[in-house]
């Protein structure tokens, strides 16, 4: 499938700053959102723009505004516990944004009803929290709606309300939304917000604290730590009736990845094979050819559910055919509604003689929101210079979903991925499929041990592993790498396998 192709499926989601020219459309947005509620005037939007423009985001989809959140910076020990929203805003206008202050406040947020379950609301939380810690502040504090509250209102206290919200008792829109982001419960504030009706007029203030926060140090960009979230999905190969049960089974695993807040979800080589148990097809490289006529089917659902669930997803691999040769080829889904793709470089003798697999001819190194990133499909890794040279041109993870049929190919797979984690002094990760498709040939029986590796040092887990699979058995498994720790220890540690290479005596190129 050709970039030209591929962009038909691309959903372009984008975090950025409010301009003048959305004035129009947030209003728009803010009617939908709080029907019966005053929506923001024009020249409050502009006073947001002018006084702080950083704190003021919003999510395009597709060029389409679907949802925006308003902040200023305040020392909160200027207002009083019991402030109410126009006190702690300026009645809007935020003149009272404190550059010196330690606290982010958050005015407002709001998501399209048209798209919510598509995480936007946490990405705009994770914004807010990137921004904190980018200018160095102590916490952010909100004041939430409590909009559930007026249905429990003869029952029970406000207060009583948010203890049975914290203990999952009673759903709150609002208030279950910020628990689950991190935001702890503070304190109840009494006529926060007057045409708050669903609230009664009361909010939970709510705070998140920074942890990177650093007394004392001016207000600029910090960073203790980068942590990656890496969901690796040892995926059962078990009969199927249709591409909707497949996908079924996927959108599930993707969901579990999101769940754990997960920053990547890794499937591994050729399971897209599993569609070949419905398709009546026995001889291997028709049933190829039939499989790849379900490349669009397969682009269009993992482009939606990287959207949708908020997480990158790194596509395993699927066949394609392109004038009239078959490939196989990874992709990665992007959780902003990117697609990019890695052609396989080396070919097996099985994978020729069965399926007629030729191998791409160019190399990638792709940009993440986590940093870059490269995707060798099984046999790639076990070649050294591929992995050299994309860590050459700064990846620092290498994604590696692999196929084995046995176990000394696992094997190879495993201990390759360790090697070129220490040579490199990136981070690897191996993802397998395991069951077995009785009616497909040359797919009969898998083995996979799916893994995180790290360079072997004092900086890394023990043994240099991060977390693993049980062998052979259908699960996930969740570890978190550190991409700050990994660039330090690639500058100032003892051993520096990556930084002190012979270049004067041996180097790598690669021919375009």
């Amino acid at each position: 499938m050709t970039s030209e192709q591929i962009s038909q499926f691309e959903k372009k989601i984008i975090i950025r700053q409010i301009e003048r020219k959305d004035f129009a459309n947030i209003i728009e947005l803010q009617n939908i959102c709080f029907p019966g509620m005053d929506p923001w005037k024009l020249d409050q939007l502009e006073s947001h723009h002018r006084v702080f423009p950083e704190g003021q985001l919003c999510v395009e989809l597709d060029g389409e505004i679907i949802g925006s959140c308003s902040s200023l910076i305040v020392n909160f020990d200027d207002y009083l516990e019991q402030h109410t929203y126009s006190e702690i805003t300026d009645n809007g206008y935020i003149r009272n944004h404190n550059p010196r202050g330690e606290s982010l406040y958050g005015m407002e947020v709001m998501v399209h009803p048209g798209f919510r379950r598509m995480k936007i609301g946490r990405r705009l939380y994770e914004a807010r929290k990137q921004l904190a810690e980018q200018l160095n502040l102590k916490s952010i504090i909100v004041g939430g709606r409590i909009p559930g509250y007026h249905k429990y209102s003869h029952q029970m206290t406000p207060r009583a309300y948010a203890e049975e919200v914290l203990q999952q008792n009673i759903y709150d829109p609002v208030l279950t939304f910020q628990m689950m982001n991190g935001f702890t419960l503070k304190r109840i504030i009494t006529n926060y917000l007057s045409d708050d009706q669903d609230s009664m007029n009361f909010a939970a203030l709510l705070e998140w604290n920074n942890i990177e926060y650093k007394p004392g140090v001016s207000k600029i960009h910090y960073k203790l730590s980068f942590p990656v979230r890496i969901c690796v999905i040892q995926y059962m190969m078990k009969k199927i009736d249709s591409f909707e049960e497949f996908a079924t089974q996927c959108e599930h695993y993707v969901d579990v990845a999101s769940d754990y807040k997960s920053d990547f979800a890794v499937f591994p080589e050729n399971f897209t094979m599993q569609l070949l148990s419905f398709l009546d097809e026995r001889s291997p490289s028709l049933a190829i050819r039939k499989l790849s006529t379900y490349t669009e089917e397969y682009v269009e659902l993992f482009s939606q559910l990287a959207v949708k669930y908020n997480v990158n997803i790194i596509g395993g691999s699927h066949f394609i055919e392109q004038n009239n040769r078959m490939y196989t080829v990874a992709h990665l889904f992007r959780r902003d509604g990117t697609i990019a793709q890695q052609y396989k470089l080396h070919i097996s003798p099985n994978e020729r003689r069965w399926w007629g697999i030729n191998g791409g001819t160019i190399l990638e190194v792709f940009d993440t929101d986590c940093g870059k990133i490269s995707i060798q499909l099984s046999a790639d890794i076990e070649y050294p210079e591929i992995s050299r040279i994309v860590a050459e041109e700064g990846a620092q993870i290498i994604f590696v979903p692999f196929c084995a049929e046995d176990r000394q190919t696992f094997l190879r797979v495993k201990y390759c991925a360790q090697a070129r984690a220490i040579e490199n002094q990136v981070f690897t990760v191996t993802s397998g499929t395991v069951g077995n498709l009785t009616h497909v040939d040359n797919v009969d029986i898998q083995y996979a041990q799916s893994g995180v590796y790290t360079p072997a040092d004092f900086s890394f887990p023990r043994d240099g592993i991060a977390g693993e699979c049980s062998e052979n058995t259908e699960t996930v498994m969740m570890a978190e790498v550190d991409m700050e720790t990994l660039q330090r220890f690639r500058k100032s540690k003892d051993v520096l396998t990556f930084r002190d290479r012979r270049t004067d005596i041996y180097s790598l190129q690669i021919r375009s």
